[in-house]
């Protein structure tokens, strides 16, 4: 069974950065791209930053692009994600997402707020 958990978020001024952690299990961590989503409250969820099985490629959303990171370990199974220079419209409940199965996190918030 496909388990994703998501960790490192929480409440943090504009400008102030986080890392989130995403640990994988029950599915071939290392074969898999994998990738971070957002949803705003009252919005749908969108894109935020993918990261092919080996690292080798990257890819972001142009809001966040050269503020954000994202980077993985395969041999701790884990996807990350690092913010910094957050903004209030960064505001959202964060998902990891992976490719190979279709499969979500339950999400961690981040609320960017003075």
């Amino acid at each position: 069974q496909v388990h994703l958990v998501e960790s490192g978020g929480g409440l943090v001024q504009p400008g102030g950065s986080l890392r989130l952690s995403c640990a994988a299990s029950g599915f071939t961590f290392s074969s898999s791209a994998m990738s971070w989503y957002r949803q705003a409250p009252g919005k749908g969820r969108e894109f935020v930053a993918r990261i092919f099985s080996t690292g080798s490629f990257t890819d972001y959303a142009a809001s966040v692009k050269d503020r954000f990171t994202i980077s993985r370990d395969n041999a701790k199974n884990t996807v990350y994600l690092q913010m910094n220079n957050l903004k209030p419209e960064d505001t959202a409940v964060y998902y990891c997402f992976a490719t190979a199965r279709g499969s979500w996190g339950q999400g961690t918030q981040v609320t960017v707020s003075s």
